[in-house]
């Protein structure tokens, strides 16, 4: 019987000194309870682990009971008094072992697991680990870094519940474990803080730093990822309480205003290998993104700000993350990144950010990001506030801001919608440059020309894809349109009277013979698709379409019509207010004419 083998192998090792206990005594102690684990015995292994005279064995002995005591947590159900028994072991084991011994075992077990038992397994090891570690002497600081770097490291593959339902539903258990590893952290925060009130001159920073390291993974894992808007029916949200700890970690160890404002200047590690160097940087950059959304967006921690920045500089501090965050695909990350944006914008008076600003790398790159958002992301909503953002972004700037920006965007934007757009805000800028009384000299007079060559010119001249570039096309024209009705050729505010032969060259006539040459096409492809039909059994034949490698859904010949007549209808539309614009500017020079003559 189990039990009878574990109480001869302890009443032999009772009378043995602790240094004399052999390989042998370990390895058959270790045999007996578990088997006496697995034959329903916890209750008499117990009896043994709680007797006074097995103190010296089971502290040497007890931590290589772990792992057929987790086996056996997990086979019993909640309710049954075996596994009652077997948590009363591992509480016991957790105060009589060697701490050093039990350190590696619970680490091992943790280690060890995988799948959907991780965050069980954590959870159940977490406060035998607590209290081991509060034991540890030496290379405590170590120790602690080393426990939460491992459980993190094995919470990170799980997947962060994102919807309601998920949340509430925690089905691996990842919401309840990140916060029960918060509360394993606590009392190792509050010895950092106990040691910093007592020296001004608290010098032992590895435990600090160990800290500093986990707060950095969780905002990366999971607070990155998860889903932190406050849910209707969640009376606490799991991550939102988790965030809230992370950042009171943080301003207890003194580093939530250092991370925000120094890190520029802040440590990173030496590495050898540029690569890990690398990773470090990324995973540093994205804690650091998801640290200023919690704190600008979500509030968690903006009691503890000061209030003492302007809403430019905040907005310089943050473009450096927007990017970073922008720059993802996933949705989580993404929308952070937006609302990070939209939340600094708003802080802004319009017309109040310097053009000098636009010296800065990052204030290039990210309205170069929010236009492959806008163009290229699959998601609507996202989409259209990125178009909402920019606009914001647009008309945050000063007059010479936005007449540099907008000569940015239409050099690297590369999307005819984009481009159309933003011609449409210079003409709105043109319209407040010429009702207002004062002179704006960005959207009147010279420098407007140099901005109208780049707004009143087809991309390739003559072989410009028309439909393609309809959007942008339609936008110039109602620029030009606006500029000659609005400016009179005797004021020439604006410029456009000066430069109308080389719009005329370099937009008008290009435009003239692309038109033609489009209308020809599609006018031919359109008798084509007519002659196929007849030709065919009948009109539900269908053709495959491939775009960027993707097969399209199939388009009967009728489809192909309907396609075809609709842009031949764009083209049409082109041409009424090219010749629209045509005829006002012929009006114009023609009144003119007559003045003078």
């Amino acid at each position: 019987m189990a039990v009878d083998e574990l109480q001869a192998i302890v009443q032999r090792c009772q009378i043995l000194e602790e240094a004399d206990f052999k390989g042998e005594d370990f390895n058959l102690f270790q045999v007996a309870g578990q088997k006496c684990l697995e034959d329903g015995y916890a209750a008499q292994l117990l009896e043994v682990i709680q007797n006074e005279k097995n103190k010296v064995i089971i502290k040497n002995m007890g931590w290589n009971l772990i792992s057929p005591l987790v086996r056996c947590i997990f086979m019993y159900k909640r309710e049954d008094d075996k596994r009652a028994h077997c948590l009363k072991i591992l509480d016991q084991l957790a105060q009589l072992c060697n701490p050093k011994e039990l350190f590696l075992g619970l680490l091992e077990q943790i280690e060890q697991t995988s799948g959907e038992q991780v965050c069980q397994t954590v959870m159940l090891l977490l406060q035998p680990l607590q209290t081991v570690l509060l034991k540890l002497q030496n290379k405590k600081a170590y120790s602690v870094g080393l426990s939460l770097a491992m459980i993190m490291n094995q919470l990170t593959p799980l997947p962060v519940p994102y919807t309601k339902q998920q949340i509430q539903e925690d089905k691996l258990g990842l919401c309840q474990c990140c916060n029960a590893v918060v509360d394993f952290a606590k009392p190792f925060v509050n010895e950092v803080v106990k040691n910093m009130e007592e020296s001004s001159e608290y010098n032992d920073m590895e435990l600090k730093e160990e800290l500093l390291k986990f707060c950095m993974k969780s905002l990366k894992y999971p607070l990155l990822t998860a889903q932190l808007e406050q849910l209707e029916g969640i009376e606490e949200h799991p991550f939102r309480h988790f965030a809230t700890e992370i950042i009171d970690i943080l301003w207890d160890i003194r580093e939530l205003i250092p991370l925000m404002f120094l890190h520029r200047n802040g440590k990173s590690l030496l590495w050898e290998n540029q690569e890990f160097a690398e990773i470090e940087r990324k995973n540093s950059a994205d804690s650091l993104a998801c640290l200023s959304y919690l704190v600008f967006v979500q509030h968690f921690g903006i009691d503890c700000f000061p209030v003492v920045f302007s809403p430019s500089y905040l907005l310089q501090c943050n473009m450096t993350h927007i990017e970073v965050l922008l720059k993802r695909t996933e949705e989580s990350m993404l929308s952070k990144g937006l609302d990070l944006f939209e939340s600094c914008l708003l802080r802004m008076e319009d017309n109040s950010l310097l053009h000098q600003y636009l010296e800065f790398r990052d204030f290039i790159n990210v309205p170069q990001d929010l236009v492959k958002v806008m163009t290229l992301c699959p998601i609507e909503n996202l989409r259209k506030k990125t178009l909402n953002i920019l606009q914001l972004f647009i008309d945050k700037f000063d007059s010479e801001g936005k007449y540099t920006l907008f000569r940015c965007l239409l050099k690297t934007s590369n999307h005819a919608g984009v481009e159309g757009y933003v011609i449409k805000n210079i003409k709105d800028q043109i319209h407040l440059s010429l009702t207002k009384a004062c002179d704006n000299i960005w959207f009147t007079g010279p420098h407007l020309i140099s901005l109208l060559d780049l707004a009143l010119l087809l991309p390739e001249g003559a072989e410009t894809d028309i439909l393609q570039n309809s959007d942008r096309i339609m936008a110039s024209l109602n620029l030009l349109r606006y500029l000659v009705i609005k400016d009179c050729e005797s004021d020439n505010q604006t410029g456009v009277w000066t430069t109308l032969a080389k719009i005329e060259q370099n937009f008008l006539k290009p435009l003239h013979v692309g038109l033609n040459m489009s209308k020809a096409h599609y006018e031919a492809e359109i008798k084509n698709k007519k002659e196929n039909r007849r030709e065919a059994h009948s009109s539900n034949t269908v053709c495959s379409v491939t775009v960027s490698g993707e097969k399209m859904p199939a388009m009967t010949i009728e489809m192909q019509l309907q396609v075809l007549r609709s842009a031949l209808f764009t083209f049409d539309l082109i041409e009424s207010v090219l010749a629209r614009v045509e005829e006002l500017i012929e009006v114009k020079i023609k009144a003119v004419t007559d003045e003078n003559s």
